[in-house]
């Protein structure tokens, strides 16, 4: 959705008329109202960050714009594409005694390869003895509702792709992080991925191909842009045309000034020492996926503002990408593994829920994954919604990962239960988590009876968790050689924490140019960080140990305030 003005709405804001100014929106030439900054913060009051951001909503120094993160800009309502197939027709058992993949896969490909529509799964229990495969768009896997219909899985990604080590060396296994017996992803990105995992050329897993060189140069932008405007100046806009799903690529300089900028430009990012943060390194060029929506001679207009400074220095340039998987979704159902123990840290054999990778506007509705290694990943995904999922059973590895450049998506509604059985020795839990390069995504409305508010350093940023209750227990993960925690503009927005814990979630004094707002009163124990960076990290702390705060849910705000 294009943004064109911006109008005010009930948001706890107190705005005057004289308090309110005309100001352009960048790049369309569109003006919109921007309120004047109010201070004061407390109970049925605006905060200080709050006016301040609603006075700057796209360069705000600490609090990312992410009112159009989620599917299609935000929406609350997904598509129901018509039934073209139901799965007993096409020979599916819902006793569970036979299994019931081949079936779903059929169905799924002829309804896919004929257009689109829905598959639909009456109530009961089918057996998979194999990866469910979602790659067609507008297409939906869809169920009776998370408590009638339930995909029973018997074999992990082990088993039924190969083993799947990782492109960094060691005896990891990347199913620790990756993949899922249900894989939302394009049927031809599918194909090379898998391919690639069992002639154990472990690949990269975005929006660029298995080694990151399948696309096209469509221009070269020739004129420096702030981040926060929505258009860039390009040496010829021939090849592209409004609507074009695209992507911006910004390269790194040899001196690292782009992972600078995306940790806010701190005194001591300047000093850091990138150089041997190998994997990290391997995460650039940063690709920000965006949609074209205007093109004036040189001048080509985006869906949302720009995520960063466009310096020419980083040679930034439009190019396609891989096909994504666009408008569909899974809906309805339970995704139940054989029980199986939690195996040790990062050998997991791959008993995963749902991945959703290499999609755009895309979207995941009431699922429920129990007994799990991993419960939902998000891997090269763009503005895709996770919404009302569960995480249950016997305890999971990652019970969410945002990985792999994934920006833009929105996880609401979503529980993390108390696991059912003692964690093993040599295990690990997690939480939210969010790494690799990943921006401007939402966690929103979620219930966490164990896990943390994790990243797996990798430079993620500009990231928001909002209205959220935890008992915060996890651990973050993430090797050195993937360099910081956290960049520029993480907020954690009203956050009750139940257990006292600060790790992960009081970020004041741990990540740049970041916002912690209304959590708990907490207490440092367990796994204690200190800085990446020396020196002033310009972070804010308010309205500290008191949870009642207006706007309560920063997500919800911003969209309130900001949208059409």
């Amino acid at each position: 959705m294009a943004m064109s003005r911006r109008r005010l709405l009930s948001t706890g804001v107190q705005v005057t008329s004289a308090a309110v100014a005309a100001t352009t929106l960048g790049g369309t030439g569109t003006a919109y109202a921007t309120p004047a900054p109010s201070g004061g913060a407390g109970a049925g009051q605006p905060t200080g960050l709050w006016a301040e951001f609603a006075a700057a909503p796209y360069t705000h120094p600490q609090i990312p714009y992410v009112a159009q993160a989620g599917f299609d800009g935000g929406s609350t309502r997904f598509p129901r594409h018509p039934v073209r197939a139901n799965v007993l027709h096409y020979g599916a058992a819902a006793d569970s005694s036979a299994d019931a993949a081949p079936a779903i896969n059929q169905a799924l490909r002829e309804v896919g390869e004929s257009g689109g529509g829905t598959v639909y799964l009456p109530p009961g229990t089918y057996r998979i003895d194999d990866v469910i495969q979602l790659g067609w768009s507008n297409t939906t896997l869809r169920g009776a509702g998370s408590g009638k219909t339930t995909l029973y899985a018997t074999k992990s990604l082990t088993e039924v792709i190969g083993v799947y080590g990782s492109r960094y060396g060691g005896d990891k296994s990347s199913w620790s992080w990756a993949g899922g017996l249900v894989w939302m992803c394009p049927a031809d990105r599918y194909q090379t991925l898998t391919d690639a995992i069992r002639t154990q050329a472990w690949p990269f897993e975005g929006f660029t191909g298995n080694k990151r060189d399948e696309f096209t140069v469509l221009a070269h932008v020739t004129a420096e842009a702030a981040q926060g405007s929505w258009s860039v100046t390009v040496d010829s806009a021939a090849e592209l045309r409004p609507g074009d799903r695209v992507l911006l690529q910004y390269a790194d300089d040899p001196g690292h000034g782009l992972l600078d900028h995306m940790s806010g430009d701190v005194d001591g990012a300047a000093t850091y020492y990138w150089t041997d943060k190998t994997k990290l390194l391997s995460y650039v060029p940063y690709e920000w996926p965006a949609r074209v929506t205007e093109i004036r001679g040189r001048r080509v207009s985006f869906d949302r503002p720009l995520p960063l400074d466009t310096r020419l220095l980083w040679d930034p340039r439009i190019t396609t990408s891989v096909e994504p998987l666009v408008n569909s979704g899974v809906e309805g159902l339970t995704i139940q593994m054989t029980p199986t123990p939690q195996q040790p840290h990062l050998l997991d054999k791959g008993y995963n829920g749902l991945v959703a990778q290499c999609t755009w506007d895309c979207w995941v509705d009431d699922v429920h994954a129990v007994d799990v290694d991993n419960g939902f990943l998000l891997v090269a995904a763009k503005a895709t919604t996770f919404s009302r999922t569960r995480v249950s059973g016997r305890g999971s590895h990652h019970p969410y990962a945002c990985r792999e450049g994934s920006h833009d998506n929105l996880v609401e509604d979503f529980t993390i239960d108390q696991r059912t059985v003692p964690a093993p020795a040599g295990t690990q839990l997690h939480g939210i988590n969010v790494e690799g390069l990943s921006s401007y995504n939402v966690w929103t409305r979620g219930q966490m009876d164990m896990g943390t508010f994790d990243t797996h350093r990798g430079l993620p940023f500009a990231n928001v968790r909002t209205d959220i209750t935890v008992s915060n227990d996890g651990m973050h993960g993430g090797d050195a050689s993937a360099g910081p925690l956290y960049g520029a503009r993480f907020t954690h927005w009203n956050v009750t924490v139940t257990n006292g814990r600060a790790g992960c979630v009081k970020i004041d004094g741990i990540a740049p140019y970041s916002a912690t707002v209304a959590i708990s009163e907490v207490t440092e124990f367990g796994q204690i960080d200190v800085p990446d960076f020396t020196g002033p990290l310009h972070a804010r702390l308010e309205s500290y140990g008191a949870p009642a705060i207006t706007p309560a849910n920063l997500y919800e705000a911003q969209r309130r305030l900001l949208l059409d």
